[in-house]
């Protein structure tokens, strides 16, 4: 009779024990699916503003890159061919001249550059006190080679 109660006893202790533990299981479930959602969420949401922020880029504009492809680039090599072409002109004594602006604490160099497409680029642009931002043409003649045209700057205030 005493193994008989000892018996139920440890078997309801068992099935209680089973019994929180799976309840404790099936809230982290319930925790961690409601998380996920939200990161997937979050994801789609950033999906869709990287998106957008990429429609104003060379390589997210799909009719920039296809009117380089006909002219025979790629546009990676055109992005790093003029960056490297505008970032060598900040080594020019004087500073950069494609930014139409003097420095007034030193040379004005362009720090950054965003592609807008097979023609603009969005530079910022600082002598280390001042800084602005611009936009230059650049341009490919028959002969492949670059030209770059700065069609406006300004500065902001200190």
């Amino acid at each position: 009779m005493y193994l008989f109660f000892f018996a139920v006893l440890f078997i309801l202790f068992q099935y209680m024990n089973e019994k929180s533990i799976f309840e404790s299981q099936e809230k982290s479930i319930t925790t961690l699916s409601e998380k996920l959602k939200k990161s997937n969420d979050s994801i789609a949401v950033l999906s869709e503003l990287t998106e957008e922020l990429n429609y104003f880029t060379l390589q997210g504009n799909d009719n920039a890159m296809s009117y380089l492809e006909r002219l025979g680039m790629d546009s990676q090599e055109v992005e790093n061919r003029v960056t490297e072409a505008i970032l060598e002109k900040n080594l020019v004594k004087g500073g950069n001249p494609l930014i139409p602006l003097e420095g007034m604490g030193g040379e004005m160099r362009i720090n950054k550059m965003k592609f807008l497409n097979h023609r603009w680029i969005q530079a910022d642009f600082s002598d280390g006190n001042y800084w602005g931002e611009m936009v230059i043409e650049y341009f490919f003649t028959e002969n492949n080679d670059l030209e770059l045209t700065p069609i406006g700057a300004t500065l902001y205030p200190n």
